[in-house]
């Protein structure tokens, strides 16, 4: 049978309704999303060690037998079971986490070949969840990159690896499934592979050469359908005429007056160029670009303020539910406290389909003037009344393709009524990129941060430390403080030794007294319980949240004084920075523990760049400068900047060749109609077709 890109994966072996449901809430239903979900890691099986040469805190295999029984301890949720290995060398313990089937399954006198993290206590190793490979599994996968990708429950690393395995052996036996999206002269001036094997490059990898050959291509690819479509949007863009003027008025003058602080100089030269924008000639497409903490809401509300004050809609829409709420309290906080005209409501995801009806029939009659939310704001059941300015916020984290219809939802059945468009960034890029990336919109950057802010304290530690960092977070807690620790886990991996926040939570629980309230958040809950949770730790009810990354944007807890990163070094220096953001935002001292898992050299210097400064376009720079082959794939379950393959500090150079031959192409008006660019043209409109969008940069 004969496979073509669009063919649900249900044609390949192996894989049921059952199996297709998990695929799909990884975003994978056809043969072409399958080739295009690309691995987040990969494996490499280390050469066997023995046990009196093992190092704390790294991984590795021993040959053991197993020498002794199976015992178990509960510790609050968490179940260990502990064994003892040896070989010619010595012995050493097992420990085991919610793995109680250990206990029928290791038996005495077995030999495996057991491969985890190894700890050191005193002349003693541990290995915890080790994983066990019979000598015939070893051999196979020892030496060998093996794809790590990212899964769902019940969606196991074998299944994905073998359906992508099927599809690209069918691509290398039917010539016509993988056609050349790029022109030959691209290809050779840009020295890059073809699309099967980079494909094939991507998810099996025979070398670490292959795979940065293969990387490169891809990323390559993905920077340029991105910069064609931003090409295409800044076109549309240019000079449209202002169908919502609007005047300036006493509101905006009386709230800046009524605020207990001044706008600092960069913030009221920001507020100038909004202002002047939405009072002119031409519609805004204004980016706000400020690091953490410069204060770009108080720039969103005197926008929305303006817009509402001249009789018009204004709306806002925030990645998360966590982040809509936030921005729907202060803005009504401000409302009651300032008496300003907002009339406003919050519209997301989680509310009754009673609650969405009544929000869309007063939205459509004009009843609510500030409407606030997430990707709910763009659904076709929401028309707006006269909607003016919209605003997005953390705009990385948006696509293009959703700003872009945003954008459009004033406009109805007119196509000419585009209201005005201000999107905000806390993700310090460097000008060159930027220049590039935010191609169709006028950048505003902010880079002083309010009066009174006390700087944040870092510091970058190994593992030997994180007993001594838990006691610190504990006296930060006596003294009536909140932390955050942040993992770059969810749950427990075979494939991997990183932190999760599920074992984390009771490891911490089982460290620290009782008196304290630990508890977990990440991404998998539904957004009812994430927002249940981030309220109970905004009212001070938890003292210790233990996290994923999901709480790196916007988040707002001025009581909380300490963040602790897991892992530092599998994120980059932006993204590390923006978590770090999370404190600071009080009048305590506040500190950020960068737990540095690695013994490389250059991870220990590239954590050194935050602990020395806390300025997020300087640190931005040094990422650019600093990244490179060696750190290809790291943990990126946020999405700062996320593109699926590509990264814009370590290919950058890549990014503006891209940008450059974006140039070249579109400098021909009807390139789309030429043959040599047909497969591109297709690639874009299945893009659109399908709703497939670009990072939001």
């Amino acid at each position: 049978m004969e496979l073509c890109l669009e063919d649900k994966i249900t044609v390949l072996k192996g894989i049921g309704d059952k199996t297709a449901a998990l695929f799909r809430r990884m975003g994978v239903e056809t043969v072409e999303e399958l080739l295009r979900f690309y691995p987040r890691d990969y494996d490499r099986i280390e050469e066997v060690s023995r046990i009196a040469e093992l190092k704390d805190n790294s991984r590795a295999v021993v040959r053991g037998t197993i020498c002794s029984g199976v015992s178990e301890r509960k510790a609050g949720r968490l179940t260990i079971s502990f064994a003892q290995a040896a070989d010619e060398s010595g012995k050493m313990q097992l420990s085991f986490f919610n793995m109680p089937y250990m206990k029928k399954m290791l038996k005495k006198g077995a030999v495996y070949y057991l491969r985890g993290k190894v700890h050191q206590r005193g002349n003693s190793f541990t290995m915890e969840q080790p994983v066990l490979l019979s000598p015939a599994e070893y051999e196979k996968q020892r030496g060998k990159l093996l794809p790590v990708y990212p899964l769902t429950t019940g969606l196991s690393q074998k299944t994905v690896r073998k359906a992508v395995t099927q599809v690209l052996e069918a691509a290398g036996k039917q010539k016509n499934l993988l056609p050349e999206v790029l022109p030959a002269w691209i290809l050779a001036e840009q020295k890059l592979c073809g699309v099967l094997e980079a494909l094939s490059g991507i998810h099996f990898p025979d070398k670490q050469e292959e795979l940065i050959q293969a990387k490169k291509r891809l990323a390559f690819e993905e920077f340029l359908v991105f910069l064609l479509l931003v090409r295409k949007m800044k076109d549309s863009a240019q000079a449209v005429p202002n169908r919502f003027p609007m005047l300036e008025t006493a509101d905006t003058r009386r709230f800046l007056e009524g605020l207990p602080f001044r706008l600092t100089e960069d913030q009221a030269s920001v507020w100038q160029e909004i202002s002047a924008d939405l009072t002119g000639e031409y519609t805004m497409n204004r980016l706000i670009q400020g690091d953490v903490g410069s204060g770009k809401t108080i720039l969103a509300a005197l926008a929305l303020l303006l817009a509402v004050s001249n009789g018009y809609q204004g709306a806002m829409m925030a990645p998360t539910e966590v982040l809509a709420l936030q921005h729907f309290q202060t803005l009504n906080g401000y409302t009651d406290k300032y008496h300003l005209p907002f009339r406003p409501v919050l519209l997301t995801g989680s509310l009754s389909a009673k609650e969405k009806r009544e929000a869309y029939e007063r939205i459509e009659n004009g009843s609510y003037n500030l409407i606030i939310g997430t990707h709910a704001l763009i659904q076709e059941k929401v028309t707006y009344h006269n909607l003016a300015l919209v605003i997005t916020d953390e705009q990385h984290r948006f696509g293009v393709r959703q700003r872009e219809s945003f954008s459009r939802k004033g406009a109805g059945e007119d196509d000419s009524l585009i209201p005005h468009v201000m999107v905000m960034s806390a993700t310090p890029i460097p000008r060159t990129l930027a220049m590039i990336l935010y191609g169709d919109l006028h950048v505003s950057v902010i880079k002083q941060l309010p009066a009174g802010r006390q700087s944040i304290k870092n510091c970058v530690v190994g593992t030997d430390w994180r007993e001594r960092s838990w006691k610190f977070i504990e006296k930060e807690v006596q003294a009536g403080r909140q932390s955050f620790v942040v993992c770059p886990m969810i749950e427990p991996s075979e494939e991997s030794d990183l932190e999760n926040v599920e074992e984390y939570t009771e490891k911490l629980r089982m460290a620290l007294p009782d008196t304290l309230h630990i508890d977990m958040l990440h991404g998998k809950m539904k957004p009812a319980e994430k927002n249940r949770l981030m309220d109970a730790f905004e009212r001070g009810m938890i003292d210790i949240l233990v996290s994923t990354t999901v709480i790196e944007v916007g988040v707002n807890i001025p009581n909380a004084t300490v963040m602790m990163i897991e892992n530092a070094e599998r994120f980059g220096l932006a993204q590390l920075h923006q978590l770090r953001g999370r404190v600071g935002r009080g009048d305590h001292q506040s500190y950020c523990i960068f737990m540095n898992g690695s013994d490389s050299d250059k991870a220990k210097e590239r954590l050194e760049v935050l602990n020395h400064s806390n300025d997020g376009f300087y640190i931005a720079e040094q990422d650019l400068k600093l990244r490179g082959p060696g750190d290809m794939f790291g943990v990126r379950q946020s999405g700062i900047l996320n593109f699926k393959i590509a990264d814009i500090y370590q290919d950058a150079d890549m990014l503006m060749s891209a940008d450059k031959i974006c140039g070249r192409i579109t400098a021909d008006t009807d390139w789309q109609e030429r043959e040599e660019y047909r497969e591109l043209s297709l690639l874009l409109f299945r893009s659109v077709r399908n709703n497939i969008d670009f990072p939001g940069i």
